[in-house]
């Protein structure tokens, strides 16, 4: 995470609006967002001060400096969580030192165990790196038509960013691809393992994904509704809901329901059900 707590100081500053900073815009304006003075006098601290900290040569700001650049940079919760788990980061180092993390890329039983239970909702098992873990019969039927499956080893990130297929099976794959690349770097957390994952989907896929992963973005909902364009039974809307295992180093599993009849029915007829069999749930 060595220069993470500036550079995500600077991404901030970039995309702030001087109108949304209550700033005149004024005429011939080089830099997007803020400029570093504008800034510093938002919030109240030298330019130098802030200079050092963007490029990473101050790393340990105090809690009062933090609050007035987060209220200063207008930060929503998600960021602002993000802002402290740097700061803690950089302090901690110097107190406790330890190992790097590792992604994880084994299931317990017990999880496996509530996938099988989910026999009429596709659902399946992520990483912080967006390794496909495990899944269960609805979500093969559903993903595997796609390609999404393909390979020893699934993610879902490279599905998405990388293949193009995606941007024809997703109805709103822009936001899906936004919403992979904050999770990707909301759950990075100092891996290594991610940064070198960042690479080779920069080095791979290029602008789609450096583009997003330069914005450091953090804020991923939880829940909501995908549009898809299935090859066999054709549209579908599905509502997500996301749960995360707390001790399982960041494994997240993802269940789908239908959000109207008409998926539902669709999905009735991919898995080889009777109609109706589905209840859909409003979103």
């Amino acid at each position: 995470m060595d220069g993470e707590l500036g550079a995500f100081l600077r991404s901030r500053r970039e995309a702030l609006s001087p109108a949304r900073a209550g700033l005149p815009t004024g005429p011939r304006r080089r830099t997007p967002g803020l400029r570093r003075a504008e800034l510093a006098t938002l919030a109240q601290v030298s330019v130098e001060y802030l200079t050092r900290l963007e490029q990473g040569r101050d790393t340990r700001p105090s809690p009062e400096i933090l609050a007035a650049l987060a209220d200063a940079l207008r930060l929503d919760d998600a960021d602002r969580d993000h802002l402290r788990q740097l700061a803690s980061v950089n302090h901690s180092r110097q107190l406790c030192p330890s190992e790097p993390p590792t992604v994880s890329r084994t299931v317990r039983p017990t999880v496996r165990a509530v996938l099988d239970a989910l026999r009429d909702s596709p659902a399946y098992v992520l990483n912080r790196l967006g390794d496909l873990l495990a899944w269960n019969d609805p979500f093969d039927r559903l993903a595997r038509p796609l390609g999404l499956l393909d390979g020893v080893r699934p993610n879902l990130v490279w599905f998405v960013l990388g293949d193009e297929r995606a941007r024809e099976f997703f109805v709103d794959w822009p936001e899906l691809a936004d919403h992979l690349v904050a999770e990707l770097h909301r759950l990075r957390r100092g891996d290594a393992a991610v940064d070198a994952f960042a690479e080779r989907l920069t080095r791979t896929v290029g602008a789609p994904f450096a583009t997003r992963w330069e914005r450091r973005p953090v804020a991923a909902p939880a829940s909501g509704v995908r549009g898809w364009r299935h090859p066999e039974v054709g549209p579908l809307r599905l509502t997500y809901e996301t749960l995360e295992f707390a001790d399982s180093d960041h494994q997240r599993l993802v269940v789908q329901l239908a959000a109207d009849a008409a998926t539902a029915a669709a999905l009735d007829r991919l898995l080889g059900r009777l109609p109706g069999h589905l209840r859909p749930v409003a979103g």
